[in-house]
């Protein structure tokens, strides 16, 4: 028997939609493992999501320290592995993100332990399944040591649903707080302003290389605020220098899995189809009738986005309106 330790990462007062997402996981993991889910709050004033977290674990454990203020993953990991160790964990979990990714394989060096990565499916106490070949193919990872860090893709996990009764909360010490020469510099967001994050947004418009330019985006960016959509884009877009980066949808970008995903201008190339194949709805506009995008599109358009967009805009704007 065992409990899983799941990391979950904050907004304010409430957990993030992929921390919704890796207690799912951590649920079907306790179930085979025997033990209790317990969810690990890190950072400055995360003590304010405490409330929120009690609603979906029995044990709330928050670690909270001004100098936690920045994720790194030095000063992280030392606390999700004496976290692990205390709670008598033989699972150790996040999401699939940029912060789990970060910090689960330096927690699975600390405590010697086995990683399995952007996992898609627990299949037994030490089995996971996990997608390759850009989403075609699926291997299965089988991990030996007592205790099994993972990264749960969000993608693939349903958010969890709050429990019938509150758990209770406990705080732990931080610790020895060291960079081991790592220093915080800055964040550089991709420019969204008040849009949601990517990798919780409802809805996502996203733009391809057909776009022309990285001013012609503007036009998807007037929808995506109709919307209260995030911006992403295929990496043909980025790598082009059209839009920053971490717009980036894709295998080697961020897997999403909106309610809503509009793909504009964008052919739907293998790579960027693993990272949002998974969308409840796919809207694609498109000029070529025979873009693969197509295929997986629950609704398609074969017209210019410079005929469409704007037009699609203004009736949904119009149709907001005439709800307010």
């Amino acid at each position: 028997m065992g409990n899983v330790l799941a990391l979950c990462e904050t907004s304010g007062a409430s957990l993030r939609s992929n921390a919704l997402s890796a207690i799912t996981f951590a649920r079907k993991a306790a179930e085979l493992h025997g033990g209790e889910v317990i969810l690990l709050l890190i950072g400055k004033g995360v003590s304010a999501a405490t409330d929120e977290a009690c609603k979906y674990a029995s044990k709330v454990v928050v670690v909270e320290n001004d100098g936690l203020e920045h994720c790194l993953a030095e000063t992280y990991a030392p606390i999700v592995a004496k976290a692990a160790k205390d709670e008598g964990a033989t699972i150790v979990c996040a999401a699939a993100g940029a912060v789990g990714k970060d910090i689960l394989p330096r927690v699975a060096a600390l405590l010697d332990s086995g990683m399995a990565s952007d996992i898609a499916d627990i299949e037994g106490k030490n089995t996971f399944k996990r997608s390759i070949l850009a989403g075609n193919a699926f291997s299965r990872i089988e991990i030996s040591s007592d205790i099994i860090c993972v990264t749960a893709r969000q993608s693939e996990f349903a958010p969890a649903e709050p429990l019938g009764a509150a758990g209770s909360s406990t705080t732990a010490e931080a610790g020895e707080i060291n960079a081991l020469g790592a220093e915080f510099v800055k964040l550089e967001g991709g420019g969204g302003g008040d849009r949601p994050d990517l990798n919780d947004a409802s809805v996502v418009v996203s733009g391809g290389r057909g776009m022309g330019n990285g001013d012609n985006f503007a036009v998807l960016e007037k929808l995506a605020s109709t919307l209260n959509a995030a911006m992403g884009a295929s990496r043909a877009a980025t790598d082009a220098g059209y839009v920053p980066a971490d717009w980036q949808v894709g295998q080697t970008g961020k897997i999403v899995a909106p309610d809503l995903y509009i793909a504009v201008a964008i052919s739907g190339a293998i790579q960027h189809l693993a990272g949002m194949k998974n969308s409840k709805t796919i809207v694609a506009i498109n000029k070529d009738e025979e873009a693969p995008i197509f295929q997986i599109a629950d609704y398609g358009l074969v017209a210019k986005w410079e005929d469409t967009v704007e037009a699609l805009t203004a009736e949904i704007a119009k149709l907001k309106a005439s709800q307010a």
